[in-house]
Order: structure tokens, then C-alpha cells, then sequence
């Protein structure tokens, strides 16, 4: 079965989606929202057909050396890379409202200086 992990800078994400969530709503909605957000992960991963080519306007750091695709899971924007033929690797996920190119320049940048080391 198709899987997905998460990049350091995704899974942070998901922990303030979370806290959000719980002190906005509630954390029965907190559990709902991140509940369905990995059924849309799990999604992704298992059919390509869902997968969108990054914008050329979004930039990835050249070292990096590797082709990002992105979905929208309601408000949330989320950015992955193929790790092997089943399974994805989500990188990055930014609410709609957040500067995405910074933030996802930002998010790179992290994954980028943690492959070096």
C-alpha cells in the first residue's frame, strides 16, 4: 500500500494546524481537520492522478535537484516529492493566507540544510 512520511518542516506544521484548530474550534475539530487531512495524504499517495506540478513561480533551491508537486486540502496548500514508486514525502504545508513562496522557500531551505548534514 502507498504510504507518506513527513520532512521535519510538515510535520511541525501539522503540531500548529493541531493547536490552531484546538483553540479556535475545539479539539474535536482539531482531531476532524487533521484526521482528514491524512486521508487526503493517503489520497495522494495512492493516486497520481491527483498530483499538480509546482508553479514555476515557486522556486526550489537548485541543489535540492528534485520536482515538487502540490494538492489543496481545503484551506491548506500541501507540497510533496515522490520518495519511491509508493511512497510520497510531504515537504511543506502553508494556509492559503500565509506568504507561500517565502514560507515554502523557508521550508525548503530547512530540508535542504538537514540533507547536509
Amino acid at each position: 500500500m502507498p504510504s507518506y512520511r513527513f520532512f521535519p518542516p510538515a510535520d511541525r506544521r501539522q503540531d500548529e494546524i493541531w493547536d490552531y484548530s484546538d483553540k479556535t474550534w475545539s479539539k474535536a475539530q482539531a482531531e476532524k481537520y487533521i484526521r482528514n487531512l491524512h486521508k487526503h495524504l493517503q489520497a495522494l499517495a495512492d493516486r497520481k492522478k491527483q498530483w499538480r506540478n509546482l508553479p514555476n513561480s515557486l522556486i526550489v533551491p537548485p541543489d535540492l535537484n528534485i520536482k515538487i508537486y502540490f494538492s489543496q486540502y481545503e484551506r491548506h496548500y500541501v507540497f510533496f516529492r515522490e520518495l519511491s514508486e509508493d511512497s510520497i514525502g510531504i515537504m511543506s504545508i502553508l494556509h492559503e493566507s500565509m506568504d507561500i513562496p517565502v514560507r515554502l522557500g523557508n521550508d525548503l531551505e530547512k530540508i535542504r540544510n538537514n540533507k547536509k548534514r
